[in-house]
């Protein structure tokens, strides 16, 4: 029985050092992908069969029962803020394009602009939602892996970012994002203050 907890527990953080390694060495990622290979596309697969260790994993110690109302309201919030930045952000812009050299727009629609990391707030909601039906040890330390995530991206180094094989464009410089987060946060204050 502890030798499954512990598996259990090792499945719902495993996809932590992979993130990892891909944001401190996208270029390694972009190299090892090779030409023709989108490192975007391929590191989103990989996520996936992550999200299914990590779905299995949770499952194996999951205790069913019908969930009160609010962890539905806290599972279709976190997913809506989950699909609503893969839907402006695109494949691209989510599995870290940026960090692999490509040229991602900015985007101001909402959520982005009003929820600091849309994406992991989503995440973190969703797993909150858990709590009705899975021990929670399992769900404290996958959100941990995101708020590790979260202090990754927030400490973004120019000179580590990837280069993509393909030519044109590829290269703009990396915003600050704690700056554009800034802006962000005041122009919707004096928005707010004008209505």
């Amino acid at each position: 029985m502890a030798a499954m907890a512990a598996i259990a527990m090792v499945g719902s953080v495993s996809p932590f050092p992979f993130y990892y390694f891909l944001w401190n060495y996208p270029q390694a990622w972009v190299n090892l992908c090779g030409k023709g290979v989108d490192p975007s596309h391929r590191m989103a697969q990989i996520s996936h069969a992550f999200k299914l260790v990590q779905f299995f994993s949770i499952l194996s110690v999951a205790r069913f029962s019908w969930p009160p109302w609010y962890c539905v309201v806290l599972f279709a919030a976190g997913q809506y803020l989950n699909f609503r930045v893969y839907h402006l952000l695109g494949e691209a812009g989510t599995y870290y394009g940026v960090r692999f050299g490509k040229n991602i727009p900015w985007v101001s629609d909402f959520p982005f602009g009003y929820i600091k990391d849309p994406q992991y707030v989503g995440s973190i909601l969703s797993l909150l939602a858990c709590l009705s039906f899975v021990p929670y040890p399992y769900v404290f330390f996958w959100i941990l892996g995101y708020f590790y995530r979260w202090f990754l991206k927030s400490t973004v180094r120019l000179a580590t970012r990837g280069k993509m094989p393909i030519t044109g464009g590829h290269d703009r410089r990396l915003k600050d994002r704690r700056y554009y987060w800034r802006l962000g946060r005041r122009c919707s204050r004096r928005l707010v203050l004008a209505a």
